[in-house]
């Protein structure tokens, strides 16, 4: 009984020390836990503000606007005194105009020693003078290398006899959500500030199709366009752009685009003074579940080519139902990975493309376009379009051939060619065969024709055959049908 006493004894005082020892460790490995967090929370930005803030520039730009002379008063529309101030002031003189100077502000950041600058797209656009103001004091005039409006990025250069403070881009896909950055820049002109905040998010697409924009809730306001956001090395890891403010000022959720985005326009702008991005030259949709399991895809991914146009692609053999499963040696998720990915592989390449067509995967060798040249062919077609052809008489239907106006008249693809039915005569054979008006005629004898006179040339080869019928191959809304027209008349 001693034994089994003394045992019982002795066991809550092992018990009770374990307990101890546990809580003790618990309570060190909060401490150490805490001065870790402590210690990763910097207690001041000071130091690293002041290693950059040499490179960060305010740039002020200035450009001719006209302007009434007439010194009336301006008042809200639709005000009860707009008539009665309008007559009064203006009365039956006509007043001359003249042009004014008009200033607007922004930021931007020094990337070299020898004087390139970057700040924003619409900082500088349309500026006749560009003023750049450094932390120092020293003021220079800068002029521009070349702009990117697709991502807002603008590179300046400016001269001066000694080396200049830059700073250093850093790698924006290394950072994470909830790191510490900082935004120093010159918001609504109250000249050099510095605001610290988190990253919020990252991948962020606003509007354009190239956009990877990081989400800080660092002070960003007017002004700050531009100018830098740092990581904690002093390195830029993004250029602020843009804000979602109900009232224009910072609510804390600002944008800049990622350095791996500006980096690559920012290269491109330093060699050749503009971009040149790669191009496929295909339309094309994400991929929904319905539309997987329509075609037979296992899940949906990828882009769906719903239109291939005269260029690279339709070189290599691509069509429009294709859906697009890798580039380049990497898979593509959805349509805005691939818009970037075909973007940033250059100009000229060939590259291996993935698709998925008729329940197998198929491999194609594109060589890349560039994006620029095929937009400003399409600028010079909308200012100046094609005269459309004027219809004509054959077979008892008037035709017309197809241009980009039919095309976007009918809501057809850009690759629809052949002859529009715009009329026909109810006593003609082809309207005893059910020809209407709207119908696309796009094949005659089983051969493509694009005008009347492909259509007058196939039927005088059927007369020579000895032919008194002309097959012809049309569609109506979308669905083909072969109708024999009567060559006797």
């Amino acid at each position: 009984m001693l034994h089994a006493v003394s045992s019982g004894s002795r066991r809550p005082g092992i018990v009770q020390g374990l307990w101890l020892l546990t809580l003790a460790l618990i309570i060190g490995l909060a401490q150490i836990s805490a001065a870790a967090a402590q210690q990763a929370r910097p207690e001041s930005f000071a130091d690293l503000a002041e290693r950059v803030s040499p490179a960060v520039v305010n740039i002020t730009t200035s450009s001719t606007v006209a302007a009434r002379l007439d010194g009336s008063p301006r008042l809200p529309e639709g005000s009860p005194f707009e008539d009665f101030f309008r007559d009064f002031f203006d009365g039956p003189r006509e007043r001359p105009e003249r042009p004014r100077r008009n200033q607007a502000l922004g930021s931007g950041f020094v990337i070299s020693e020898d004087g390139f600058i970057v700040t924003n797209n619409h900082v500088i656009e349309g500026a006749d003078e560009i003023r750049i103001e450094f932390f120092s004091g020293l003021e220079l005039e800068a002029e521009l290398v070349g702009t990117d409006p697709a991502t807002d990025i603008a590179l300046l250069k400016v001269e001066h006899d000694e080396p200049l403070p830059h700073v250093p881009w850093g790698d924006a896909e290394a950072a994470r959500v909830g790191d510490w950055v900082i935004a120093v820049g010159n918001p609504l002109g109250q000249g050099f500030s510095v605001s610290a905040g988190i990253i919020s998010a990252r991948g962020r697409a606003l509007q354009g199709n190239f956009d990877d924009y990081i989400q800080t809730d660092a002070a960003i306001n007017r002004g700050n366009s531009g100018g830098p956001l740092f990581n904690m090395d002093g390195e830029v890891i993004g250029v602020n752009t843009a804000i979602l403010s109900p009232t224009g000022g910072s609510i804390g959720i600002g944008f800049a685009m990622s350095s791996t985005v500006a980096t690559n326009v920012i290269d491109q702008l330093l060699e050749f003074g503009t971009t040149r991005r790669g191009w496929l030259g295909v339309r094309i949709q994400d991929v929904t579940d319905e539309m997987a399991d329509a075609i037979g895809l296992e899940r949906a991914q990828g882009a769906m080519v719903t239109d291939v146009m005269d260029g690279p692609s339709k070189d290599a053999g691509m069509l429009a139902g294709d859906v697009i499963l890798r580039f380049d040696d990497g898979a593509v998720r959805d349509t805005r990975m691939l818009v970037r990915r075909v973007g940033d592989a250059g100009v000229g390449r060939d590259v291996d493309v993935v698709v998925f067509r008729n329940g197998e995967e198929l491999t194609l060798t594109v060589t890349l376009g560039q994006r620029e040249l095929f937009e400003a062919a399409a600028r010079r077609a909308e200012a100046d379009p094609e005269t459309p052809a004027e219809p004509s008489g054959y077979l008892g239907m008037m035709l017309q051939s197809l241009d980009d106006g039919l095309r976007a008249e009918l809501n057809l693809p850009s690759t629809a060619t052949g002859l529009i039915v715009r009329e026909v005569d109810p006593d003609s054979d082809a309207a005893q065969k059910g020809i209407q008006t709207g119908d696309l005629i796009t094949e005659a004898n089983q051969q493509p024709i694009t005008s009347v006179e492909d259509l007058q040339n196939r039927a005088d080869e059927a007369r020579e055959a000895g032919r008194r019928s002309l097959l012809i191959l049309l569609r109506r809304d979308g669905d083909p049908r072969f109708v024999a027209l009567s060559l006797d008349n």
